[in-house]
């Protein structure tokens, strides 16, 4: 792993937004620096969305976090990826994987991990906007 990078890009569940079981975990150990974006797909898979990457003017938005103190990150992010199924079990599907991508704020560029999705999205819908918390306000009226 680059421990020199202590930025995470969060476009779901761990977004500010959902309230969540999963942003209170990330709120302790992460602080939120900046509103982003960073080329990719959304797609619904219905419980949760899934981010594939593309070299098109393709943008998901999201968050970039700073790790609150670079002694714990490895820890924190370690219970992220296995949030994210990063490492399955034995028999289980590994869904997402965590990689460096570049993140455009309105402070610049930042190099960040992201959770990318590796499983199959074929027929399932695009989130245009590139914004699940958008996307849920809508399809909840």
């Amino acid at each position: 792993m680059n421990n020199a990078i202590q930025l995470i890009f969060v476009y779901g569940s761990l977004r500010r937004g959902f309230h969540g079981p999963a942003f209170q975990y990330i709120a302790p150990y992460f602080k939120h620096l900046a509103d982003g974006k960073v080329k990719g797909k959304l797609y619904d898979l219905g419980e949760y969305p899934a981010a594939l990457p593309t070299t098109d003017d393709h943008f998901i938005i999201g968050e970039l976090y700073e790790a609150n103190s670079p002694d714990e990150f490895d820890w924190a992010i370690s219970q992220l990826d296995d949030y994210e199924g990063v490492h399955p079990e034995e028999g289980e599907v590994q869904l997402y994987e965590r990689a460096l991508t570049t993140v455009y704020t309105d402070n610049g560029e930042f190099t960040a991990w992201i959770y990318w999705y590796k499983c199959d999205v074929t027929d399932k819908p695009v989130i245009e906007s590139g914004d699940v918390l958008e996307y849920m306000r809508q399809k909840a009226k």
